[in-house]
């Protein structure tokens, strides 16, 4: 089973950031000089994966434009010394393929995945959420390509977790398993936000996930929960009790770029860690 696609779920509305939000899709807010959906390409690009699906919404033109060749700039900065500063972005149009589909209501995480079936058909795939910014030092593997080698021997729906305090895990998808590796467990139980003091385990799912195609019919099975929203979580745990779903405490860092304080956490630590590297441009 190899993964070739990977789908960003990238229709909502980003309230959080209102306004600037209003008219600029949150996965286009730039950390330092570079949006935060393209981190999450770079990311499946270097996990091997060359099929990026993206569920888009109204309102989300300017990411289908990113990810194109934009003629009259192009035409203007040629042969000028800003003509290097889209060297990054060509690379990522020609490595990788580009697919959209539009989600037509937002009704939660589940509904936005399983909106991307007609891309994804039946195959394995990996689910980015690009306001999860993930990092690792330059000499480790990115996050996707540590679940990537993963699926290769388990061929099971994988979930990136990590340790988050007592009091946040209220605020996330909280998973309670048996650890059959170094930071690998098999998952017996997914609570979706749980109230304050009920949660299995303080290991929070984040926004990076490899899925095995029967996950659609798991979904087309889940009922709306809170909100009328159709949980992720809710069919990944019909896939666990019906066989194997694991859990992979990743090695790396993350910001949650859905928040202000992650988001200007995030910028912080590229500016200082990444864009001034002496090889970053």
């Amino acid at each position: 089973m190899i993964i070739n696609k990977c789908l960003f779920p990238a229709a909502g509305y980003g309230t959080r950031f209102l306004p600037a939000t209003k008219s600029m899709p949150k996965e286009m807010m730039p950390i330092v000089n570079k949006p935060l959906i393209e981190f999450g390409v770079d990311e499946a690009i270097e996990a091997g994966l060359s099929s990026m699906c993206i569920v888009t919404g109204r309102g989300k033109h300017s990411i289908t434009d990113h990810f194109d060749c934009n003629y009259e700039l192009e035409h203007q900065i040629n042969g000028t010394t800003k003509e290097n500063l889209l060297t990054d972005i060509r690379a990522i149009i020609q490595a990788a393929q580009f697919t959209y589909v539009r989600q037509r209501e937002m009704k939660g995480l589940g509904h936005a995945i399983l909106t991307g079936r007609a891309l994804i058909g039946n195959e394995p795939f990996a689910v980015v959420l690009s306001d999860d910014l993930c990092v690792t030092e330059p000499n480790l593997d990115g996050v996707l390509k540590q679940m990537v080698k993963i699926f290769k021997h388990s061929h099971c729906s994988i979930v990136a977790v990590e340790e988050v305090p007592d009091n946040e895990t209220h605020k996330y998808g909280i998973i309670n398993g048996i650890k059959i590796k170094e930071n690998i467990y098999r998952i017996e139980d997914m609570v979706e936000k749980p109230e304050p003091g009920t949660a299995p385990s303080n290991l929070a799912i984040i926004g990076r996930y490899i899925l095995t195609p029967d996950i659609f019919t798991y979904i087309e099975q889940t009922a709306p929960g809170k909100d009328g929203e159709i949980q992720i979580t809710d069919a990944l745990l019909k896939q666990a009790s019906d066989g194997i779903v694991l859990a992979y405490k990743f090695t790396g860092k993350r910001f949650d770029c859905g928040s202000i304080p992650g988001f200007i956490e995030a910028t912080n630590y590229v500016y200082e860690h990444v864009y001034t590297r002496p090889t970053s441009r």
